[in-house]
């Protein structure tokens, strides 16, 4: 299948939902819509008692925005819009009242390390390296630093903000806390993550509930913040040096 779409799969009582685009999983507005009420439907269905995030094929995991919708923007009530994706798809997690398992099983960059550090318990492949990019093209990771520095740390987002040129491998990504798990294949790495999804659908789930609003405590008002910060893209990805860089990507 190569045309971009967001799935839903309930098996075992564990709600799959998967996400693809085919360039590198790149994610435009309309399947980040897509994504972020799939999400919501899932979480209120009874049918469903976990569930698992993970993107189509077996090679990059999301490569963040659409890169075609971003060297478009000319205004900045549109780069609004367009950084509201990712942040209306963090906020669908946050809210969320089910555990959210990531399945990273290759490199994800930008948004999606964004997306990776939503889930509830993140397991990966040793493939998957991450990046935060956007400094590259005069923006910055604005809109998914909270849920990154939320995971990792104000250091080890701050590190890979700036080193905006670097993939990091996904051990490093381990031991800050990104990843739970780091496995050696992705047959590994389903395994596990069906194991661990499936077990975790036997607990009281009031408990995970419950646990699941202690983890996210503090974030209530992300709603605004992430608004803010889309603002704040929206802003910079106008400017000159922006639209110059922006300019060598057509």
């Amino acid at each position: 299948m190569s045309d971009p779409y967001v799935k839903l799969n309930i098996e075992n009582e564990v709600g799959y939902i998967e996400f693809f685009h085919p360039a590198h999983n790149s994610l435009p507005g309309d399947v980040l819509t897509e994504l972020a009420q799939t999400i919501t439907d899932a979480g209120t269905n009874d049918a469903i008692k976990v569930i698992v995030l993970k993107s189509g094929k077996d090679r990059t995991f999301c490569a963040g925005a659409s890169f075609k919708e971003l060297i478009n923007i000319n205004d900045e009530a549109t780069g609004k819009v367009f950084f509201s994706g990712f942040a209306n798809v963090i906020n669908a997690m946050r809210k969320c009242p089910k555990f959210i398992i990531g399945r990273i099983q290759g490199k994800t960059v930008g948004g999606g390390v964004g997306l990776a550090a939503s889930t509830d318990y993140c397991m990966a492949s040793k493939y998957a390296a991450i990046k935060l990019s956007e400094l590259n093209i005069g923006i910055g990771p604005f809109v998914v630093g909270p849920a990154i520095e939320r995971k990792i740390g104000l250091s080890g987002m701050s590190q890979i903000a700036i080193d905006a040129n670097s993939f990091y491998p996904a051990e490093w990504a381990k031991e800050k806390g990104l990843y739970t798990h780091v496995y050696e294949s992705n047959e590994e790495l389903d395994k596990a993550v069906k194991t661990t999804a499936e077990h975790l659908c036997t607990y009281n789930t009031d408990a995970m509930l419950e646990m699941k609003q202690m983890f996210w405590k503090g974030t209530d008002h992300w709603d605004e913040l992430l608004a803010e910060r889309a603002a704040i893209s929206g802003r910079l990805v106008l400017s000159e040096l922006t639209k110059e860089t922006l300019k060598r990507f057509k």
